[in-house]
Order: structure tokens, then C-alpha cells, then sequence
């Protein structure tokens, strides 16, 4: 498991989560002492493809 990212808030969380449900990526919510009390984890392999979820989101901004 990797450290994908660290939401700022609860919208920001549900926003992760909608995102990465899209793409069919499993994550995990582990408690995070350095940020909001949240970080997402995922599966290493599933990094590029939660990456390539996260820049098309960007770019549709």
C-alpha cells in the first residue's frame, strides 16, 4: 500500500472517494498525525491508473 493523497477536508475526502470508486480502485482510510486525520492509501499497482483518474479530473477544471 502507498500513500495517494491526503484530503483537506471532508468534501475534498468524498471527492477522492467518488473518484476513485469510479476507476475501481480499492483504497484505504488509515489516520494521518501529519494532516487532516485522513489519508488514502491504495495498492501500488493501482497508482498510475489513480494518477491518470486524478490528471483528467484537473484537466476537466
Amino acid at each position: 500500500m502507498v500513500r495517494f493523497y491526503d484530503p483537506k477536508d471532508k468534501n475534498d475526502l468524498a471527492r477522492m472517494e467518488k473518484l476513485l470508486r469510479k476507476g475501481a480502485i480499492e483504497y484505504f482510510l488509515v489516520p494521518n498525525a501529519d494532516a487532516w486525520p485522513i489519508e488514502i492509501r491504495i495498492a501500488e499497482e493501482d497508482l498510475p491508473q489513480a494518477e491518470a483518474l486524478l490528471q483528467q479530473e484537473s484537466s476537466a477544471c
